[in-house]
């Protein structure tokens, strides 16, 4: 079966604005017997086409109201559509104006009313899982919905406004939940009317979001304002917006006046000042709307200039077109609302303003607390947003926020996908190099391919300004004794030595003070290495780090204590040659090239045939690497010592790097071994990084210098993994966003997991991370903004065809992206309205990449795209600015999407963690802990199981009972328990408007008390808000007794740690049972100290939610009246400027 309101063929809503497409009327439904229907695609009736697309419609009985309703629409171009239908006509993707730009967009409720009086084809949700198609509306006169056609009589096939409780969005209520179609069902399209005095509820589908976002704003305005709904549209129009346009067209036009000009502004100014609010729309657009009105004008006008006897006035006629470059004001205004107006965004404002037109300083309040994630907010700051954001005058005074000013807070800085905080260094700084991820860069001198590319000093400048700190050096004999930089046995032209560290000197740390690492790979004579070791020493000077390391230290210094200090790796000379210079094994990674190019050379290729011919026979040869023997040469005693922390060795095994390797000495992977080592040996590949830098070249099979996965690396733990910065793409795309989590300084914290001295951690790990709770990541993708065509295409002239794809990067377990469905021939502002749901396994580790393509038939064509950590998104409705192939900000292309994450633990910010989705197993998952087969150790652990039983009983007691809370809110599962208490907030109401349930803040725990008798299900919300609490009561009185006891195991197993072998072999244990034992022993480590930290973090969350709970009490005008009462501050959520706090404090009021 399709899914319900979620098409993903490339069909477009045909409402508030946006084009019919293909198909959209032509399938046909079976309604009868009340068998599950298709929903097919996401179109609607004809009707509703007709009431949003038809020029000549008129207005129900409010006719003459508001401006924005009532105006009369402009006629569409009869060339284009003649019957003012579009139904069943195929869609050539061809240019149009016209009709894109004629059609009326959503933005007042009269609209929505305007629509629902036409009435809309919805799909009925019965609890039997049948699925029922009728047509609903609203009567005429506004006090009641209908539907037909119906078993039932016409008078009980109705319901009341008057008795309608509720206007609930998504798949939330009981119906929804226990239907067997619930997961066909689009999220975004699902709502629900509760109506009457038990509590009954309609759960209706509607064919797209939009249309289930015109029913629920019209009928929650009709709710609000009763009877006198009619007289508050009728008075919208004295809106904020029309008494600023005015304004503005007043002030343009008192500026365009000229003597004798007749009343208006000039065509190009109207243009400007429309661009002023909407930068990215284009000037020929806006230009070619306004001329399209002016010919309409001039056709109205001509028909009253005729004298009847079929002469024109030819003076009146001249007139006429001496206003052509002319704009009125109510031109200026119908073209402002085509191309100012985001439905989008109306629907999200009156979803917080109480249905009014605009948001004031409460309402504000409400949805930067409930939605943005954002603490210490009071009115102060509201009016702040209001003052920095609103255009009009009045709303400023008023303190008010308009549809505009609201759009452009949300499109603002405050508002993009990047936590600002992340623009500066943010993580801890002082833990040993090696625990970092190191941006790093391979054969920095080369800007384009690895053969016979150009070499260039802009390479390294380039690599340095983006936070590169890993750069490399392959130093040659060059002419006139001096070294040259080069790729050996190439045809890339060489760079004098002495250019490239002027450059590196000058260019260091520019964008980071953190320490910078060059690799050099030296294959100079004797007599050019002191050259280069005097160019070394004369022009990066005291920035060279020559300290020797410490013999004691078991890990290297930390980039905080190597601040503004440059590392050079290479080889260096053993110790037993003082004062003497001595031979070493030569690095020459571009050998391998070198041979295979020679290869393919001498393998049959023409004299004529060019490099593409050689490359694509040097990769037709086997993929593995090829061994070259490394030649020796004698190193420079003065070359050497400058070579402290980052000594190149060979890699051997795995073994003999733990028992030999010492912690200042580094080795190089070819990518090709080093993805062999992360398939074969995950685990020992972490546990080796945890002591030791490692660093990653490319496959020298990579001539056209394209860039291998980098989290194929970063998941062993690999610090350093080199990529040519010059080619753009995918690959890089995940560097450049992986290293703007930490301020761009080239350094990022490894995951805890692969930091700590024993630890489990499989890199190749397809299932949950033992230690760590998978995070739901919830992502709503709801439109885009001003996409341009893909670069280069000129098929279909300025026509797009967008969708979205949203990719998770990190471990095979999290890899995975849904897309969209294709929304027709619209690049301007595409509504998608699709949400996906991500479990994340290993949030530190994961990014999140939207993609944005332009749909084709021949090959679907990139638009753009933004990559950003986890760990960086903000939570709430943001922008997401899109990037171009090469990295650079499209000019205002955005994504508008709505994040959320659910069940956060270990790791990241506190405020965003939001709260656990109940389990859909049957039966509970406890933490296993492993046999080692060391009785004494066994013992030990045996110890920790009954714990971690009552650990996990806690959190998941605590967890189910906010989940059954949440669902009798009538919230969806990203919600808090602040959106939960001001959506209960909205049904509690008596038949007097006084609430029947309140909450008593006076104690730690706010209880929830009725006021007089109440219907059944307000007494179970009661009970399970009580249930709650009980939960919650329980995580906080007892988890710290077990949190300790649990630590007090692990420390007591720990203790066995060093002698661990010596114990297995006294069992008898040997070979592959000894290496099992070992990993098991990590395995139970990892366990207690993830289920202890899990404990602490389900503490401070109960602590959050109580704060959430006092504060929307207070918000929602929920309490009993008590002294003393004030609103609480979340501890765990930010402000506005605050940093993250180190923990979180207990419940208070």
């Amino acid at each position: 079966m399709a899914e319900f309101g979620g098409n993903k063929s490339a069909v477009g809503p045909p409402v508030a604005g946006r084009k019919a497409a293909s198909g959209g009327a032509g399938m046909s439904l079976e309604t009868h017997r009340g068998e599950p229907v298709s929903n097919g695609n996401c179109s609607v009736s004809d009707t509703v086409k007709r009431v949003q697309n038809e020029s000549s419609c008129e207005s129900p009985t409010w006719e003459g109201t508001g401006s924005d309703s009532a105006s009369k629409p402009i006629p569409r171009r009869s060339s284009l559509i003649k019957d003012g239908s579009r139904a069943g006509r195929e869609r050539k993707k061809t240019v149009s104006f016209s009709s894109s730009l004629s059609e009326k967009k959503i933005s007042s409720a009269a609209d929505c009313i305007h629509s629902m009086v036409e009435g809309s084809e919805l799909k009925k949700i019965r609890t039997n899982s049948r699925v029922y198609q009728r047509y609903y509306l609203l009567d005429t006169g506004l006090q009641a919905l209908c539907w037909e056609p119906s078993k039932k009589e016409s008078d009980k096939a109705r319901i009341s406004l008057a008795s309608i409780r509720e206007v609930r969005t998504g798949r939330n209520t009981e119906t929804f939940r226990t239907s067997g179609v619930y997961e066909q069902i689009s999220e975004d399209c699902a709502f629900s009317i509760i109506y009457g005095e038990i509590y009954e509820s309609l759960d209706l589908v509607a064919n797209s979001a939009e249309v289930a976002n015109i029913w629920v704003t019209g009928l929650r305005y009709l709710m609000q304002y009763g009877k006198h709904a009619l007289d508050m549209l009728a008075s919208s129009q004295d809106s904020l917006r029309l008494v600023w346009l005015e304004q503005l067209f007043s002030s343009a036009a008192d500026s365009d006046r000229q003597e004798g000009m007749e009343e208006g502004i000039h065509l190009q100014s109207a243009i400007k000042l429309i661009q002023t609010v909407n930068p990215g729309v284009s000037s020929g657009k806006v230009e070619h709307r306004f001329k399209e009105l002016q010919r309409v004008r001039e056709r109205m006008c001509s028909l009253t200039l005729d004298n009847g006897s079929g002469v024109k006035d030819n003076s009146e006629n001249k007139r006429l077109i001496e206003r052509n470059e002319l704009v009125t004001k109510q031109e200026f205004i119908e073209v402002f609302h085509d191309f100012c107006t985001r439905p989008e965004i109306y629907f999200l404002l009156v979803q917080f303003s109480s249905n009014k037109e605009f948001l004031d300083t409460k309402d504000l309040m409400r949805f930067l607390e409930a939605e943005q994630g954002m603490a210490q907010v009071s009115e102060e700051t509201s009016l702040m947003l209001i003052q920095s954001h609103e255009p009009s005058e009045e709303g400023k005074q008023q303190g008010y926020l308009s549809l505009d000013g609201f759009t452009s807070y949300l499109t603002s800085v405050e508002c993009h996908l990047f936590d600002r905080e992340h623009h500066t260094v943010f993580q801890d700084m002082s833990h040993p190099l090696s625990h970092y991820y190191i941006n790093s860069s391979h054969n920095t001198y080369l800007i384009e391919d690895q053969f016979r590319g150009p070499s260039d000093i802009s390479g390294y400048i380039r690599a340095l300004k983006m936070g590169c700190r890993c750069v490399e050096v392959d130093v040659w004999d060059g002419p006139d004794e001096e070294p040259v930089v080069c790729t050996g046995h190439t045809l890339s032209p060489p760079l004098a030595l002495r250019c490239v560290l002027e450059a590196i000197g000058k260019f260091a740390f520019v964008a980071s003070e953190y320490p910078l690492i060059i690799c050099i790979e030296n294959h100079c004579s004797h007599q050019q290495q002191k050259v280069m070791w005097q160019h070394l020493v004369r022009i990066l000077g005291k920035k060279l780090y020559t300290d020797p390391p410490d013999e004691g230290e078991s890990y290297l210094p930390s980039p905080h204590d190597l601040r503004h200090r440059i590392l050079l790796k290479g080889k260096k000379l053993g110790p037993g040659s003082d004062d003497e210079d001595g031979e070493v094994s030569e690095e020459d990674e571009g050998a391998e090239m070198c041979q295979r190019m020679k290869a393919a050379n001498s393998g049959g290729a023409t004299p004529g045939g060019n490099e593409k011919d050689m490359v694509q026979k040097s990769v037709s040869f086997t993929a593995n690497p090829l061994h070259i023997p490394p030649k020796r040469f004698k190193l420079l005693k003065e070359l050497s010592d400058l070579v402290t922390l980052c000594c190149s060795v060979s890699f051997i095994d795995f073994i003999t790097s733990s028992e030999t390797q010492e912690p200042w000495e580094m080795c190089s992977f070819h990518e090709s071994l080093a993805v062999r080592l992360a398939g074969e040996s995950p685990g020992d590949f972490v546990n080796h990084n945890k002591h030791f830098l490692s660093r990653v070249y490319p496959s020298p099979m990579r001539i056209d210098s394209s860039n291998m996965n980098p989290q194929d690396l970063w998941k062993c733990g690999c610090q350093i993994v080199s990529m040519n910065f010059q080619t753009a793409g995918l690959m890089m795309d995940l560097n450049t966003a992986w290293f703007r989590q930490n301020g761009n300084c080239g350094y990022v914290l490894r995951p805890a997991i692969m930091r700590q001295e024993v630890s489990y951690f499989s890199a190749d790990t397809r299932d949950t991370v033992p230690g760590v709770s998978p995070q739901l990541l919830h992502v709503k993708v709801i439109s885009g903004q001003n996409l341009p065509k893909p670069r280069g295409s000129g098929a279909k002239g300025d026509v797009v065809d967008p969708y979205v794809y949203v990719e998770i990067h990190g471990i095979p377990a999290d890899c995975t992206e849904r897309r969209t469905r294709t929304v027709t021939q619209n690049g301007d502002n595409p509504i998608f309205d699709e949400s996906f749901e991500f479990q994340i396994n290993l949030p530190e580790l994961a990014m999140v990449r939207f993609v944005v393509l332009d749909d084709d038939f021949i090959g679907d064509e990139f638009i753009g795209q933004y990559t950003i950590p986890l760990e960086c998104l903000q939570p709430g409705y943001r922008h997401v600015p899109l990037q171009s192939l090469t990295g650079e900000e499209l000019p205002h292309a955005k994504l508008f999407v709505h994040v959320a994450l659910t069940n956060r633990r270990g790791g990241g910010k506190p405020h965003k963690r939001g709260l656990s989705v109940r389990k859909a197993r049957k039966g509970r998952n406890y933490p296993a802990l492993r046999d080692l087969g060391v009785r004494a150790v066994d013992d030990v652990f045996k110890m920790a199981a009954p714990l971690l039983r009552e650990a996990t009983d806690l959190k998941e007691n605590m967890q189910n009972s906010v989940a059954v809370f949440r669902e009798l809110c009538g919230v969806s599962v990203v919600a808090n328990l602040m959106q939960c208490v001001l959506a209960l907030g909205s049904r509690v109401s008596g038949p007097d408007g006084a609430p029947l349930l309140l909450f008593d803040l006076r104690d730690h725990y706010p209880t929830l008390e009725p006021q007089g008798p109440v219907p059944d299900v307000l007494r179970r919300v009661v009970s399970t808000y009580e249930m709650m609490v009980q939960a919650s009561r329980a995580v906080i009185e007892l988890s710290d007794g077990i949190y300790d006891r649990i630590l007090h195991i692990q420390t007591m197993a720990m203790e066995f740690h060093e002698k661990l072998q010596i114990l297995a072999a006294k069992e008898g244990l040997k070979g592959r049972k000894v290496s099992r034992a070992l990993e098991s022993f990590s395995w139970n480590i990892t366990i207690l100290k993830g289920q202890a930290d899990l404990l602490k973090h389900a503490k401070a969350e109960v602590q959050e939610n109580m704060k959430q709970v006092h504060d929307a009490a207070l918000t929602g005008n929920l309490t009993k009246e008590s002294a003393g009462v004030r609103r609480v501050r979340s501890q765990t959520r930010r402000g506005q400027d605050d940093k993250p706090t180190a923990s979180a404090r207990g419940p208070s009021a």
